[in-house]
């Protein structure tokens, strides 16, 4: 219950610390009232919009997240004496940049003697390897099914399209997917998650997925544009090679880089790369030209670091 306590003290708000914490409100609610309860005191002044400790609140607050760093001191030193850990990473091909040198760092500098692995998956597989158990965490892409899956958005990127520089489209500000309803597009394989395929085929209530060549890799997506004039979907931030254009369409959702993980299999090693990811995407990223998203005339678009970690 401290855990829950420190959440909601932390987001000042319940509906956010039940998020951060993968549950719902109202057992959220019920713990920390039990947690008042046991203690004889009101720990939380609540509104509408928002909470604020009390000075019980305050007291608690200081203590607990003293309690809970000791706890997790103990759990590392129980997993150093029980030998070299592995984790198992699984990295989407389109997102293999986003185990970027911060985040790499800071897990080595918290986790020194635990060895990692790196799979990639390719877009067939959003979930990296995590629906097949070939991985333990996940850095990926939604929207897929999450039965089972537990994810925490990272950071949430605007989509464009994906169109050769010389295509007339690629000359304007913004698109909307009735612009590219005569277009071929590249096609996500039918193996692929159905919620994953149905949005990079740009599939709404009042539109099917074109006609296309179906695609497993970010480099055959490209290619498919850049030889057959084929068009698709990306995230803004993705950098492009030479040739290319990725056009802001104002009609499709951002699109959300998640750590993803096993709801039956979280261990103390799973929560502790969740936290440092998040904790590093809440921090800006040194800002870079190389590697942010062109705009049809060669310049960086404005935007943040496709890296990010």
């Amino acid at each position: 219950m401290l855990r829950y306590f420190v959440a909601v003290a932390e987001e000042r708000h319940f509906g956010r610390a039940a998020t951060r914490l993968h549950m719902t409100q109202p057992p959220l609610s019920r713990a920390i009232k039990q947690l008042e309860t046991e203690l004889g005191t009101v720990l939380l002044h609540r509104s509408a919009t928002a909470v604020s400790l009390t000075a019980s609140g305050s007291a608690l607050y200081d203590g607990a997240r003293s309690l809970l760093e000791q706890a997790e001191q103990v759990r590392a030193r129980v997993a150093a004496v029980a030998g070299p850990a592995t984790l198992t990473l699984g990295i989407l091909a389109d997102s293999a940049e986003q185990a970027g040198p911060r985040l790499v760092a800071a897990f080595r500098r918290r986790h020194p003697e635990v060895r990692v692995r790196v799979r990639e998956a390719d877009l067939t597989d959003p979930t990296a390897g995590l629906r097949s158990g070939l991985v333990a965490v996940a850095l990926t892409r939604a929207p897929f099914d999450e039965t089972g899956i537990s994810t925490r958005v990272l950071r949430s990127d605007p989509v464009g399209a994906v169109l050769r520089t010389d295509d007339p489209l690629a000359r304007r500000d913004v698109l909307h997917l009735r612009d590219l309803a005569d277009r071929r597009w590249f096609r996500l394989s039918e193996e692929a998650d159905p919620f994953w395929r149905a949005f990079w085929n740009g599939v709404t209530p009042s539109r099917e997925a074109a006609e296309g060549p179906v695609v497993r890799t970010v480099h055959e997506c490209l290619q498919a544009v850049l030889w057959n004039g084929s068009v698709g979907l990306a995230p803004l931030t993705h950098a492009l090679p030479e040739g290319l254009a990725c056009v802001p369409v104002a009609d499709m959702p951002t699109s959300d880089l998640v750590v993803a993980w096993n709801s039956a299999d979280t261990t103390p090693l799973i929560n502790s790369f969740t936290r440092i990811a998040a904790t590093l995407y809440r921090s800006p990223a040194p800002q870079a030209g190389a590697g942010r998203a062109r705009r049809p005339g060669g310049g960086p678009r404005p935007g943040p670091d496709r890296a990010g970690a």
